[in-house]
């Protein structure tokens, strides 16, 4: 058989997975995104130059690697058409499972109606992804492989939209007009057929010949759906679970579940963050790590790397080994933090919270370090920086295999 591993984020997403994926892509055979949608974003600088993918899985930059997106996903056509644009050699290299589900332009237009009220909004990016997943539940979504059937899905459509019109959601709204959405579709089916494909045989037999599959997830562990900071979290399932479950891989065929976490702590969005630094260091760390998102430019919260939230994510991941990510970020720091636990109402708490609200953190200081920019061995970071690997690795209990110290794509530590 083959072998199967999985790359997931252990924080609130944005911790560095793309780099990850594109360091270890050129030694898988195929590379699979799983879930979530165009509201992800991973950056790759390659020989100085910045790559930003959202939908397309980060093997697309190795002409030898053939990219799947998985069943979990949604897609919205135009953002896959757009992104694949700016590469010239995808055919017969990036197939998508007939059964992902399509966003299409209404369920955008619900997503901004939701989030333009402060009473229902939750910061998601308004692309759309969570009203594709809620009609994937509600069993009244359309999927790729409906493209390939057009008659019979624009029947459904129009009985769709008439539905639409009478509900609640939709009042006082102008939706995009049947004619519209089916010229529309008739081109997206034009496009995209050359890409739908039976990604679960792919993938099956793919293991049978002793091929070799990189699962990539999108988000982060804290954003998951069942087990995330609820209800601040995406649609999908996050964790390694999700990777399964938006693949048609089974749980036996998993090998290594690799977890990938920032040397501090970011957010964006609403939401519990027990260790975001509201002063100066926590400025430090947005214009030191440039944190802003990949897909929407929006701004993210920052603070210290919080021991309690990976532990827990570890552990729903069955993490074999982890790989810290912008280290270098943390340089020229005097005093570094890491929560080692949580404190509500006096007390130490003994396990995760259902709850963030009135947690509060309980840190451990570290001395900081200078000069890791750049650093392509283990032995040749400074001391402190080495001892604060060395004790995450202790605190957390797992080794942490891969520490990255600069957004290009050599400068990465492996251990």
């Amino acid at each position: 058989m083959g072998k199967c591993d999985v790359v997931v984020g252990i924080q609130w997403g944005d911790e560095g997975k793309g780099k990850i994926v594109d360091n270890l892509a050129k030694d898988y055979d195929i590379v699979v995104r799983y879930q979530g949608g165009h509201n992800a974003g991973h950056t790759i600088v390659c020989n100085g130059k910045k790559i930003a993918l959202h939908l397309i899985p980060s093997g697309i930059l190795y002409d030898n690697v053939l990219n799947l997106i998985g069943n979990g996903v949604v897609i919205k056509p135009e953002a896959f058409l757009d992104e694949i644009s700016q590469f010239s050699n995808v055919e017969g290299r990036i197939y998508i499972s007939p059964k992902a589900h399509l966003i299409l332009p209404y369920h955008e237009i619900l997503d901004k109606l939701k989030e333009s009220d402060d009473k229902t909004s939750i910061g998601t990016t308004k692309k759309g992804i969570g009203p594709a997943y809620v009609d994937k539940v509600a069993r009244s979504g359309f999927r790729v492989g409906d493209l390939l059937t057009l008659p019979t899905l624009l029947k459904k459509l129009e009985s769709h939209l008439n539905s639409l019109k009478n509900c609640k959601d939709f009042h006082n709204v102008e939706l995009p007009s049947f004619e519209t959405l089916s010229r529309d579709l008739r081109d997206y089916s034009q496009k995209l057929t050359p890409f739908i494909k039976d990604t679960n045989k792919i993938l099956w037999d793919a293991l049978d010949n002793n091929k070799k599959i990189l699962l990539e997830g999108a988000q982060g562990s804290m954003l998951d759906i069942d087990h995330g900071t609820y209800p601040f979290v995406t649609s999908s399932t996050t964790i390694s679970s999700g990777a399964c479950s938006g693949s048609g891989i089974s749980p036996k065929d998993i090998d290594e579940v690799i977890g990938v976490a920032k040397a501090y702590c970011t957010r964006v969005g609403k939401g519990g963050f027990p260790s975001e630094d509201f002063g100066d260091d926590g400025k430090r760390l947005f214009e030191n790590g440039k944190e802003f998102g990949t897909t929407t430019g929006r701004v993210r919260r920052c603070g210290w790397f919080d021991a309690v939230a990976v532990k827990y994510a570890l552990r729903l991941n069955g993490v074999t080994n982890l790989a810290i990510m912008k280290l270098d970020v943390l340089d020229g720091f005097e005093k570094i933090k890491v929560c080692v636990g949580y404190k509500k109402d006096g007390e130490i708490l003994q396990s995760y919270p259902f709850s963030l609200d009135g947690v509060e953190p309980v840190y451990r200081e570290f001395n900081g370090f200078d000069k890791t920019y750049g650093v392509r061995e283990f032995e040749a970071l400074p001391k402190e920086a080495k001892d604060y690997i060395l004790e995450l690795e202790k605190i957390l209990g797992v080794r942490i295999s891969t520490i990255s110290t600069s957004p290009d794509r050599e400068d990465t530590i492996k251990r």
